[in-house]
């Protein structure tokens, strides 16, 4: 799998989710290359899934929620940093790019994030449409919400498949932005850097 398309992108998103435990512990499908980048963003969504849904309890010690936001934080910079290499990896490729090209203001990157993250919503509204300790309503409100999901991940799909042939044709290019999340960086963070020892 080396070429970047949105079929084959939201197929890979959906087969991890249907792998018990993949983001905590399954092998990865791609060694290098932006197929590599592309699997640790999901796989990162994936975590940070999980501890949002664990930061949500109120049965737990405080510290349990602690922990869930320092792994949320960890995620997340992992999350952003996979983006990046996204598009460094792709900016790459497109080295033919006409001197009137339409500079677009989200990334590819940005756009295989938010895919990843329609992936999980989608996987997830799925589920509670097969639950059977809730109400017909329940049912059919999520059976809603996922149609309404399905379609949103269409048409996102087929914008970043635009986006990538514009871009081959040196008709469409991005920018590699940097996110600097300064909540990270202790340098940056006045919380962190102002505490008194």
């Amino acid at each position: 799998m080396t070429a970047l398309g949105a079929r084959e992108l939201t197929a890979f998103h959906d087969s991890r989710h249907a792998i018990a435990g993949w983001a905590k512990s399954g092998a990865a499908a791609h060694p290098s290359g932006v197929w590599q980048a592309l699997e640790d963003n999901h796989r990162c969504n994936c975590l940070l899934w999980d501890e949002e849904d664990l930061a949500r309890r109120r049965n737990v010690p405080d510290a349990a929620i602690a922990a869930n936001k320092r792994a949320i934080d960890a995620n997340n910079q992992k999350r952003n940093d996979a983006i990046e290499r996204i598009d460094e990896h792709l900016s790459g490729l497109f080295s033919n790019t006409k001197e009137n090209a339409t500079l677009n203001s989200e990334t590819p990157g940005a756009m295989t994030d938010r895919l990843s993250i329609l992936s999980l919503k989608i996987h997830h509204m799925r589920l509670q449409t097969l639950r059977r300790d809730v109400a017909s309503a329940h049912i059919e409100n999520c059976l809603l919400k996922l149609n309404r999901l399905l379609e949103q991940r269409t048409d996102l799909a087929a914008c970043l498949d635009r986006l990538l042939a514009e871009c081959a044709r040196g008709e469409s290019h991005f920018k590699v932005y940097r996110q600097f999340k300064m909540y990270n960086d202790p340098a940056l963070n006045p919380a962190i850097y102002g505490e008194k020892n």
